[in-house]
């Protein structure tokens, strides 16, 4: 059994709009995601590198989650995912300067 590991990566424009993402992921969006399949999860504030492409002031937040197989993350992508991610489209879309870059992987 594969397990899979989902990645959402989150380039927002500042430390407060940040702090406003990390704070909605840990109220409820993270245990929703849980609920509608994932084994498990993990928010990380990436930190800066030299030359890293961003503006000045923007800030990266990655959510990881963990499901236990590939079938487990299709029912989730067919199921609850077009419902949380338009949630996370209305507050945190990119009218307010934010973008959403989503990968899939095999946990080896």
């Amino acid at each position: 059994m594969t397990r899979i590991c989902y990645s959402v990566v989150a380039t927002l424009p500042s430390q407060k709009m940040a702090d406003e993402y990390v704070t909605w992921l840990e109220d409820g969006h993270v245990d929703a995601v849980i609920d509608a399949g994932a084994h498990s999860a993990m928010i990380v504030r990436m930190e800066r590198e030299a030359g890293d492409g961003l503006a000045a002031d923007a800030r990266q937040v990655m959510t990881q989650y963990v499901f236990s197989t590939r079938e487990v993350f299709e029912r989730y992508v067919a199921t609850a995912a077009p419902t949380l991610r338009a949630e996370g489209m209305k507050l945190f879309g990119p009218e307010r300067g934010v973008t959403m870059r989503r990968t899939i992987g095999r946990i080896m």
